[in-house]
């Protein structure tokens, strides 16, 4: 048996400093971000790609192969009439984040600063309480209350005016989705007028500034970021949401998540035109997202 006579070679402590560098470097992200990124993966980013192929599959339906042949589902998509149903989503949608912003607002702020304190989570709690019900038993209780015979028109003719034909049209659909979305968008402004430094307001009054003048120069600038917030979240939803389009609109409030629905769930079923409309749905909203967060932090910077 030969024993070896050499000296084993000597490591450098700065290549094992190096190494131990890259491995904390790595798994240290790995570890923390693994769970994440596989749940985005598998619940996002592959549905994403499975309905990208089904796009590329003209009249494609239930059972049949994938074979993607085309870019004709994106050409119908630019038909006139199906950019008219476009139009119709992103007139509900901008129109609902406006009203919820508007309403909201006023709303927020008293909660977060004008509201007693030991009654401010209750208060909060209770604004909140529709989101525990069904979106759909949301939507029937208003067909109960704008139909030609519900709750309005009945108070309405009582006090001497003329009723209103409000249900199936645009108008009923703007009151549904508001209602809908309203308290997401209080909640976020809470968040933000809760943090608001009032000294400042209280500079500007001693300065001479007028109410209103304070609001747009101070409280507006210091919540824009839940302002961005909320009205993203809202306007997203929106443009995804088909239930009140459906139930308070009628058939003349097709809007683009009504018509994916038909597409996929409908009499249609046709797969590849649906998964076309959804890519440029999310393409679109992709786009909003990142000029908004792009121009909305340079606007709060400013």
């Amino acid at each position: 048996m030969s024993v070896s006579t050499k000296n084993p070679t000597p490591t450098n402590p700065q290549s094992q400093l190096d190494i131990r560098r890259l491995g904390s470097n790595i798994i240290g992200p790995a570890v923390l971000l693994g769970p994440a990124g596989l749940w985005l993966f598998l619940l996002l980013v592959l549905p994403t790609l499975i309905i990208f192929q089904l796009s590329l599959v003209p009249n494609i339906k239930p059972g049949d192969l994938v074979i993607p042949s085309g870019i004709e589902n994106y050409l119908r998509v630019f038909e006139p009439i199906k950019l008219q149903v476009m139009g119709r989503s992103l007139f509900f949608s901008i129109g609902t984040t406006i009203f919820c912003l508007g309403l909201g607002f006023p709303v927020a702020y008293w909660l977060a600063q004008m509201s007693p304190k030991r009654w401010r989570n209750l208060l909060l709690l209770g604004f909140v309480l529709p989101l525990w019900t069904s979106s759909l038993l949301r939507s029937y209780a208003w067909i109960t209350i704008l139909r030609r015979t519900g709750l309005l028109n009945t108070v309405l003719t009582a006090i001497g005016l003329p009723a209103l034909d409000l249900l199936n049209r645009s108008s009923a659909v703007l009151i549904g989705m508001t209602y809908s979305y309203l308290p997401y968008m209080v909640l976020i402004l809470y968040a933000s007028l809760e943090k608001l430094d009032k000294r400042l307001l209280e500079a500007s009054a001693d300065l001479g500034a007028k109410p209103l003048e304070s609001f747009w120069k101070i409280t507006v600038p210091q919540t824009m970021p839940g302002i961005a917030a909320g009205s993203l979240l809202v306007f997203i939803s929106c443009m995804g949401d088909f239930v009140d389009p459906e139930l308070l609109g009628g058939a003349s409030s097709m809007t683009a998540a009504r018509l994916i629905y038909n597409q996929f769930l409908g009499a249609t079923q046709n797969w590849g035109f649906g998964s076309a409309m959804s890519m440029v749905l999310i393409m679109f909203v992709t786009v909003g997202i990142a000029l908004l967060l792009k121009y909305g932090d340079r606007d709060v910077a400013r």
